[in-house]
């Protein structure tokens, strides 16, 4: 049994929990929402969501367009492949030979993605559905944040964020090893539409130091905390680490929308995060800088948060 203290402007709370799997919020609950979404964010850096407001149909919807556009031939995938890596189409390669990806860079202009795939005007409803339910969920997130934080805003308005259909080729030599390797996300948060026939995504204790499942769970979406997130709740939040195991030869989908940061303004620990038993622990962040860093450095775990550490020499 853990006991944790969680201290924020004008709120305190104490927390007794077993370490028995991450939480599962229910996004409809009206007292409490923001303190329980906070919480999470701390103990975890991950948590489950139901009643969030995404209908299944939609999802099921999504999960099959992605399925259809990741079926295409590779030279109509490589029309949306970019220069900047994390972006665009990114096929399989030997770092991960049984994952490819293709993405939405910004989620606010998707004609020109559907465009170069010459999607379907099906395919093209359902991306434009899917994407203004999910950013919306996003805008509630960011809004009951603040909240739990003892803030009042919308957080994330005009916030850039990226939407990512990946495949797993799983098979019989890929059983035991990972899709993905461990890594922590250079965003504030993930929105994880997981595939509910086929698991395989596991975060890290943070405390114990082991890995811990977040196994399916039909119609609901995971969320995984990012090292922008902890550098904005000024090192409050978990960045937590993650991977995504093969556990049997059956292909597997996801679609993630990345909540990156603002396009025009640093990110920084809000001020009433910062006071003499909370310092200011990171200088503000550009989020563009940061992923150039994080990739140049190879500093996949959130460790280059370390160079924007207000005490780095």
């Amino acid at each position: 049994m853990y006991i944790f203290l969680l201290t924020f402007p004008q709120k305190y709370y104490i927390r007794k929990m077993a370490r028995d799997g991450v939480p599962v919020i229910d996004m409809q609950k009206v007292e409490g929402l923001g303190e329980e979404l906070v919480r999470a964010c701390v103990e975890w850096g991950c948590f489950r969501m139901i009643n969030h407001g995404v209908a299944m149909e939609l999802m099921a919807e999504m999960k099959a367009t992605a399925a259809s556009l990741l079926d295409l031939p590779e030279e109509i995938k490589q029309r949306t492949v970019h220069t900047e890596q994390g972006k665009g189409y990114v096929e399989r390669n030997q770092g991960t030979p049984f994952f490819e990806t293709l993405s939405v860079d910004e989620i606010s202009s998707p004609g020109e993605f559907c465009d170069r795939l010459d999607a379907s005007p099906h395919q093209r409803e359902v991306i434009y559905k899917y994407i203004k339910a999910i950013r919306e969920l996003a805008g509630l997130l960011g809004r009951k944040l603040m909240e739990g934080s003892g803030l009042a805003g919308d957080l994330f308005d005009g916030w850039c964020c990226q939407l990512r259909m990946n495949k797993y080729h799983y098979c019989p030599e890929s059983v035991g090893l990972s899709g993905v390797g461990m890594h922590s996300d250079p965003t504030f948060l993930t929105i994880l539409q997981d595939d509910e026939n086929v698991n395989g995504l596991q975060v890290v204790d943070k405390y114990s130091g082991e890995f811990a499942p977040v196994d399916p769970v039909p119609g609901s979406l995971a969320v995984n905390v990012g090292d922008i997130a902890k550098a904005w709740s000024n090192g409050r939040f978990c960045n937590v680490k993650h991977r995504v195991r093969c556990f049997e030869p059956k292909t597997r989908y996801s679609i993630v929308l990345f909540v990156l940061g603002p396009n025009d303004t640093k990110v920084e620990a809000p001020s009433e995060l910062v006071d003499s038993d909370h310092p200011r622990l990171y200088v503000p962040i550009d989020i563009k800088e940061y992923r150039h860093v994080r990739t140049s450095k190879r500093l996949h775990t959130g460790d280059a948060l370390d160079i924007f550490s207000t005490t780095a020499t």
